[in-house]
Formats: C-alpha cells, structure tokens, sequence
C-alpha cells in the first residue's frame, strides 16, 4: 500500500533539530518505507540528516510518502506532528 498525504508545516520550528528528531523516531517505529519530499527534493524519511537537508520551515509545502502495510498509521501520526504549533502540543503538554 502506498499512502501520499501532502500538508502544510504548521509546527513554528518546521523541520529543525527537535521535530526533526521526532520525525525521525515516529518513521523507525514503522516497517514501511517512508519519504518525504519539499519541491522537487525527496529524502528518507528515516535519516535525520535528510530531513535537515530539506531546510523545511513552519509553511513550507511537503508530501509524505510511506509504503508498506503499516504507511497508512505512519502517515496519520506523521501529519499529526508537522500539523501541531509545537513539540509539546504534539506530545499533548500544552
């Protein structure tokens, strides 16, 4: 199964240091493949260093990508993170 789900970053850090970091955690807790993808740019959405490469900040553009028997949830709580203000409302402390 191939889940595509394109968002906008609301997260006031985009996809710096800390919420990429999360990111990262989320997809490896999954077995499928995931990727995320800026413009015409696409990385792993397993290696923080790709996500940092994408330089994605809070209303930036991006689609993620998960295939696997398992991308539909990966995705679900992939969005839930890049849609929230912050890491800690993500992590329901706010």
């Amino acid at each position: 199964m191939i889940v595509k789900k394109a968002l906008v970053i609301k997260n006031k850090s985009g996809l710096h240091a800390r919420p990429a970091a999360i990111f990262v955690q989320i997809a490896n807790k999954y077995d499928c493949e995931i990727a995320i993808k800026k413009g015409k740019q696409k990385v792993n959405g397993k290696s923080i260093m790709g996500i940092m490469m994408l330089a994605a900040e809070k209303g930036s553009k991006v689609i993620i990508i998960a295939e696997g028997d398992d991308a539909r949830e990966a995705v679900r709580e992939l969005e839930k993170l890049l849609l929230s203000e912050t890491v800690e409302e993500f992590n329901g402390k706010k």
